[in-house]
Parts: C-alpha cells; sequence; structure tokens
C-alpha cells in the first residue's frame, strides 16, 4: 500500500510540474455579475459576454483564444462554452498591418477600437465544425491595453487586455453579445502569420 502511495504521489508532481502555470486560466469574478469573469490586466487567459439570457465563457479544458495574421489581416479567435456545456467560437477578422509578423507585434493593438459593423471586418460564429457569418449590425472590439511580460528577461507573452459587444441578426431577429471582456496571454504557440 506504502509503494501505490508513493508512485500516486510522484505520478502527481510530475504531472503537475509539466503544466506550465502561465497558460492556467483563473477565474475571478466580476463583483456585479459574478457568472461573468472581472476585467483584469494580468494574463489571466480568461473571457467572458453575456449571450442573450445566457453567457459565453471561457473553459478549462479549451485553449481560450487563438490568432493568426494573413494578407494584413488578424484573425481572433475565442472559444468557449455557452450554457457550460456547448462549445462555440467567435472570431473577429479585421485589417490590421503588423510590422514583422511576430506574436509580439500584437502590441500595436494598444488602444486600437475596431468597428465591427466595418464592411472590411468579418465576425463569425463556429459551432459543430460549421462557421455561421454574422450579419453584423452594430458592435466593437476594444485592445485597452497590450503588455509584454518577460521572465528572466526573456520575453515570454503578450497580454491583450480588452472588450467586445456585437449585435446582429440571428434568424431575421436582433442578438447580442453584449458586456464581453478578455484578458488573454498570448505566446508564439497560438499566434500564426502566413
Amino acid at each position: 500500500m506504502k509503494k501505490v502511495c508513493f508512485i500516486f504521489l510522484i505520478s502527481i508532481s510530475i504531472f503537475s510540474c509539466s503544466i506550465d502555470p502561465m497558460e492556467r486560466t483563473i477565474f475571478v469574478p466580476d463583483q456585479e455579475d459574478y457568472n461573468l469573469p472581472a476585467y483584469t490586466e494580468w494574463g489571466y487567459n480568461i473571457f467572458g459576454a453575456e449571450y442573450e439570457r445566457d453567457y459565453f465563457l471561457v473553459s478549462y479544458r479549451i485553449v481560450p483564444c487563438k490568432i493568426s495574421y494573413e494578407d494584413n489581416h488578424i484573425h481572433f479567435a475565442l472559444s468557449g462554452n455557452v450554457h457550460y456545456e456547448k462549445e462555440m467560437t467567435l472570431s473577429f477578422t479585421f485589417p490590421f498591418a503588423l510590422e514583422n509578423n511576430d506574436y509580439t507585434d500584437l502590441m500595436q493593438l494598444h488602444g486600437t477600437k475596431i468597428d465591427l459593423s466595418d464592411s472590411d471586418c468579418v465576425v463569425s460564429i463556429w459551432q459543430n465544425n460549421t462557421e455561421i457569418p454574422l450579419d453584423v449590425l452594430e458592435g466593437e472590439l476594444y485592445f485597452k491595453r497590450t503588455q509584454l511580460l518577460s521572465i528572466d528577461d526573456q520575453i515570454n507573452r503578450v497580454i491583450l487586455s480588452g472588450f467586445f459587444n456585437v449585435r446582429f441578426l440571428q434568424n431575421g431577429f436582433p442578438t447580442n453579445l453584449s458586456n464581453g471582456r478578455f484578458d488573454l496571454g498570448i505566446t508564439k504557440n497560438i499566434f500564426y502569420a502566413y
């Protein structure tokens, strides 16, 4: 019995050491709506928004954000769950010129507001491997703050923090994703330029 417990403890310590703590999602509830994460600027790998009378929230088992860059357009995707069970990805594509096609160039987004109703922007929802382009009536994606995080004098990640909301037509009726916020640590592993 002692050998089994000892092996179990070694297995747990090895497993826990292999998970990068910077990749974890930290949910700090909002003071006004505890179902949403509070707005933070610490790289907590979190996002959330009200989706009609439900919530679109980060999941602990899905990478919360992936970004790609192609032909002077940024593709910014947030992946999580609606009603804690249905997987969904909200994708924003907008024109933006990056200098070197590197994830650290995302620092240029600091203070940028994207009008999602602009004809150059595309907003989509992905569910069940199906893309649904949204007929956007109005909306904004606001990168309020960007920061470089360095560990031992080495750049580790770019932290993107901000807000989003989008009002769109779904089956001919207005639908809202509102009160959205994000705080994400972006590394070269989840950024791709081509």
